[in-house]
């Protein structure tokens, strides 16, 4: 009897370890995508080779979070420097607030079809990084991806199950001639692939040797730029030639505060990684004697609220915003608003935060270089306008922006919109201790508060401090916890007034990804057991 193998079910806690290596690492939340980046550091690339190797192939591999319409950030150390790049992109010129609601969207924006779309920043992305820090020639960094796109891959236990949910939530929108092309590349039997189910993406491999051949190139000055301003023409976009001839990822100096004698590093705005930085601007002015306790809890939930009612106030396009981001940081400004933490749970206006698909790696050589990469589609698989024969899979970053006219955020052509991809870093003393993130949309800083935390005051090692039980803010006063809290530490929270929900799917927790590198140079990683990841390790 053949043996049938059910990737979805684990009826027994199982337990991860950190892992070491010394010569070189990459952790991601797909395993053959971690092998890839291995497999670079091994040819004698560097570090910003296997993480552009890597975010190459998972867009392959891990398809329901990512693509080749992706937007990415990234953060860099090398020699003793830290660098960011802003791979975001922006509206389109010929979208606008007046368009937008005239197709009935009056209130927010659309997650799904051509409005929900900006230029794709990561291509570019790929090959700024690539010619600013990068030491094997870029066709070798496609490679392995060419590799699982034209002859297969096995799907992973937590893809599969993406899978089957973006087909269930891009099925309303089938008949759109935007959309339809995704069904074709992304289920052409109209069913998600099972685990462990082989999938090729020949389209994929197609538009992949494009890139690869012309530096990326092709995607914004070239033939696919043709084929994509033409199928937008053809079905209801707004793109245009000029819109991604102008386009190029950015580099931008990412900024940080001290926490507890370490440096905390984010991207930006317009990213949220400064809510994550707020937030613990405002906790750094507790004690707290223990992870799990009910004052912990509290006092974490209750300065998120705060740093994200904050957040989506004021981020937006830096050259749109009207409060600066050093007020936002500033000693001064977290003294306030810590003072308004209490005994009972706060009503901060605020939106609501939900879970996305986004992927996050992180790698590191022995050379001192270090990676924290972030690459995103955003909703499920984006907006589900996939261009035919090429696989490309759009975002829907565009969801990002505000309608309303008041707000630092309101769509105006090209403008980037409010962006909740966010990589970390953690310095100290000015060496690098090592790239870290946390994938997942709203649920981003909430983890980089939690992870860090977990680091630095309760002194776990970086496994454990992925692995230990979570919580979620989502809106007003309502809290997710895992259900791995104790029973009487959810009722006390209650009794604080807080309205906790308890969950026992653990999938919009976040899915994170950590390497420090020792004092003596040793590199130990973790990744996150809430997904399919991997250290890979040399």
């Amino acid at each position: 009897m053949q043996m049938q193998l059910d990737g979805q079910q684990y009826p027994y806690a199982s337990r991860r370890r950190v892992v070491y290596g010394r010569r070189g690492m990459v952790c991601t939340s797909q395993p053959l995508a971690s092998q890839a980046g291995l497999q670079i550091l091994q040819q004698g690339g560097n570090a910003i080779d296997a993480a552009i190797a890597t975010a190459i192939c998972q867009t392959v591999v891990e398809p329901t979070n990512n693509g080749l319409g992706s937007d990415c950030f990234a953060i860099v150390w090398v020699k003793d420097k830290l660098y960011g790049i802003n791979g975001s992109g922006y509206a389109p010129q010929n979208l606008t607030a007046e368009k937008v609601r005239a197709s009935g969207h009056t209130d927010k924006m659309p997650f799904r079809g051509w409005q929900a779309v900006t230029v794709p920043g990561a291509p570019s992305a790929w090959a700024e990084l690539h010619k600013r820090f990068g030491r094997l020639p870029f066709a070798q960094l496609f490679a392995p991806a060419i590799d699982y796109a034209e002859n297969g891959y096995p799907v992973s236990p937590i893809v599969a199950r993406f899978w089957q949910e973006g087909i269930e939530a891009l099925a309303p929108y089938k008949d759109n001639p935007a959309v339809a092309p995704w069904f074709a590349t992304f289920a052409p039997q109209g069913v998600a692939p099972r685990t462990g189910e082989l999938v090729r993406l020949p389209d994929h491999a197609k538009t992949l040797r494009l890139l690869a051949e012309s530096y990326c190139e092709s995607y914004y000055r070239g033939e696919l730029a043709e084929k994509i301003v033409d199928f937008s023409e053809k079905t209801g976009g707004c793109l245009t030639l000029a819109d991604l001839a102008d386009y190029r990822a950015e580099f931008v100096e990412p900024v940080h505060i001290n926490y507890r004698g370490y440096d905390v590093w984010e991207m930006p705005p317009n990213g949220h990684g400064i809510t994550a930085l707020m937030a613990l601007n405002i906790l750094k002015g507790f004690d707290f004697n223990g992870r799990d306790s009910v004052a912990t809890l509290h006092k974490q939930i209750e300065a998120m609220k705060l740093a994200f009612a904050d957040g989506m106030q004021y981020i937006a396009d830096p050259r749109y915003m009207s409060t600066k981001v050093e007020a936002m940081l500033s000693e001064e400004y977290a003294a306030k608003r810590r003072a308004l933490i209490g005994e009972q749970a706060l009503l901060p206006e605020a939106g609501k935060p939900f879970c996305g698909g986004t992927v996050y790696l992180c790698t590191a050589d022995n050379e001192g270089n270090m990676v924290s990469f972030i690459q995103s589609n955003y909703k499920d698989f984006g907006s589900g306008v996939v261009l035919p024969g090429y696989g490309i899979n759009f975002n829907d970053r565009g969801a990002g922006f505000s309608l309303d006219e008041s707000s630092d955020d309101f769509l105006l052509p090209r403008k980037k919109p409010y962006h909740t991809i966010i990589p970390g870093f953690l310095t100290k003393d000015g060496e690098a201790v090592g790239p870290f993130g946390v994938m997942g949309a709203y649920m981003q800083p909430q983890g980089h508060v939690q992870v860090l935390m977990n680091t630095i005051d309760f002194l776990l090692n970086p496994q454990a401090a992925l692995d230990a039980p979570r919580w979620q803010w989502i809106d007003g006063r309502e809290v997710w916890l895992e259900d791995r809290f104790a029973p009487e530490v959810i009722e006390q929270l209650r009794k604080l007034g807080h309205e906790v929900r308890v969950m026992s799917d653990y999938t919009s927790f976040g899915r994170g990804e950590i390497i420090w590198r020792c004092p003596d140079g040793v590199l130990a990683g973790a990744t996150e057991p809430r997904a399919d990841g991997t250290v890979a390790a040399w």
